[in-house]
């Protein structure tokens, strides 16, 4: 756990009772990894050490350059220097693109030219999926994420997604520092698992519904997005262009859903 949660020497202030000590802190750990695609530098995104493969295989999945694992032919992953090697079929037309060189954690799909570029990576339709949520289990989602967060409960710096079933039953569940992470990290998981699309499976994420994230449920075939705090303007008008359910300030007992509303009874 020590590249995932560090504990390090504090000063603590309580104004309320005029003290002041040290002691331990959990703190998440953040360190960058160097993701090279056929010996060209792709990336370097800053991350959470852990599940760096089904990191991999979402984000890649999410920019439209792999639509399965099998396009993958190798990956050399040095977790102690922080860099993997990723290696794709010949058959794969990938050029190496003029994607931002250094990705933090609180970024997407930084560095992409146009969010139109972003459209052309969905692998799915969603306008035929008519499975029906019950208003009940969507509210209920946040609380069962937040049971799956170790990470979060020790020190308060992790981003939470988790995949769900229509029973609210957590296939997966990630952390990570950054919340797009967290995300690939699920979608990795689940492009690995064979379960994509995910037709009758929703995404939890723990923070606010960018358009990012709306675009990485819609491109790996998820019908709805739940998350605990607003959504952009944008993340509506993607989710509603892409018909995807978005569900926004789920906290019980209420919620406000932006778009194929007709998903929800």
């Amino acid at each position: 756990m020590g590249r995932i949660i560090t504990r390090y020497r504090v000063t603590k202030v309580d104004e309320a009772r005029a003290d002041t000590r040290m002691q331990g802190d959990d703190l998440a750990g953040e360190e960058p990894l160097e993701i090279l695609i056929n010996d060209h530098a792709y990336l370097t995104t800053m991350r959470t050490p852990g599940h760096d493969v089904e990191l991999i295989h979402g984000l890649l999945a999410a920019e439209g350059i792999i639509t399965d694992p099998s396009d993958l032919v190798g990956i050399k992953h040095r977790s102690s220097l922080n860099r993997a090697e990723v290696s794709l079929r010949n058959s794969i037309d990938y050029q190496p693109t003029n994607r931002a060189t250094i990705m933090n954690s609180a970024c997407g799909v930084c560095g992409r030219d146009s969010i139109d570029s972003l459209r052309c990576t969905w692998q799915y339709s969603l306008a035929e999926n008519h499975h029906l949520w019950d208003t009940e289990t969507i509210l209920s989602l946040p609380a069962t994420l937040q049971r799956h967060q170790p990470g979060f409960t020790k020190t308060g710096g992790f981003h939470g997604a988790a995949l769900v079933n229509q029973d609210g039953d957590v296939l997966v569940a990630r952390e990570d520092v950054g919340r797009h992470n967290a995300v690939d990290k699920v979608l990795g998981w689940a492009m690995l698992k064979g379960k994509r699309p995910a037709p009758t499976s929703a995404l939890v994420v723990s923070g606010r519904a960018s358009f990012e994230l709306v675009h990485k449920a819609i491109s790996a075939g998820i019908p709805l997005l739940a998350a605990v705090s607003a959504p952009s303007s944008l993340a509506v008008e993607l989710a509603r262009e892409g018909d995807l359910t978005l569900c926004g300030f789920v906290r019980p007992p209420r919620m406000t859903v932006y778009s194929r509303e007709d998903r929800v009874i």
